[in-house]
């Protein structure tokens, strides 16, 4: 128990795991605020309960996007680091990873001025702002899968090989080959949730944007999280991309 309470605290103690735990609580309590919400109006209780969790969602929420004001800085730092991906073997997973980057970058500004419109220290008007943040995302997310389907693919050409190796390589190499393997795994089932969740919250008519209830919105965004939290836990995340 002890150690459990000792992991958490160093969790919380870092940025991106706060972040990762404020997320998986906003979005698990809008899971269980949105089902809640739904029950006959005759169980006054637990629809007053998921109302007030729906509301607490969207606190934590507001919470993240504030936090993100000074994000700007450490992914100017990785895109600059990661450049046009020199040290990458495969030409496909470079460019793929530098249009990411573009986007990732271009996200934050837009959602800086969406949150400024809406706090009204700006006189503009926050709606084009908030989809092109969106837009970001969702461009972001689907490059992070055709990178991971294409990382994948690499690695099971790379896991072919080796099978048809010696056994002392078998035993360390194609091992961890297949740990990598899962791990793109988790990040197109992550990636896949939030985009789910961003095309969402594109505008009426585009695929089955505003179709989502709040429960499946928290579903998506819990799943995501979740993996997240997996991830980071086994340190197989290159970067962060959850944003929203």
């Amino acid at each position: 128990m002890q150690q459990s309470v000792e992991s958490l605290v160093r969790l919380l103690e870092s940025y991106r795991g706060r972040d990762k735990v404020i997320r998986t609580v906003c979005y698990g309590s809008q899971l269980v605020g949105g089902f809640l919400s739904r029950k006959a109006e005759a169980d006054v209780s637990s629809h007053r309960l998921g109302r007030s969790l729906l509301l607490f969602s969207a606190q934590l929420s507001q919470c993240r996007t504030v936090l993100r004001l000074f994000d700007d800085l450490s992914m100017l730092s990785y895109s600059h680091s990661y450049g046009f991906g020199a040290e990458e073997e495969d030409a496909g997973v470079r460019w793929i990873s530098v249009l990411t980057n573009v986007a990732d970058q271009l996200y934050y500004p837009c959602e800086h001025i969406a949150w400024a419109a809406d706090a009204e220290l700006i006189k503009v008007k926050s709606d084009k702002w908030w989809l092109f943040s969106t837009v970001l995302w969702g461009v972001s997310l689907l490059l992070g899968i055709f990178r991971s389907f294409r990382i994948l693919l690499l690695k099971k050409k790379q896991l072919r090989r080796c099978t048809g190796e010696g056994a002392g390589n078998r035993c360390c190499f194609c091992c961890l080959l297949q740990i990598q393997m899962r791990g793109e795994v988790l990040s197109v089932l992550s990636s896949m949730a939030d985009l789910s969740n961003a095309i969402h919250w594109m505008p009426p008519g585009f695929l089955w944007a505003g179709q989502f209830p709040n429960w499946l919105v928290g579903l998506m965004g819990s799943i995501s999280s979740v993996i997240g939290l997996i991830q980071m836990d086994t340190g197989s995340m290159d970067h962060d991309v959850q944003y929203i």
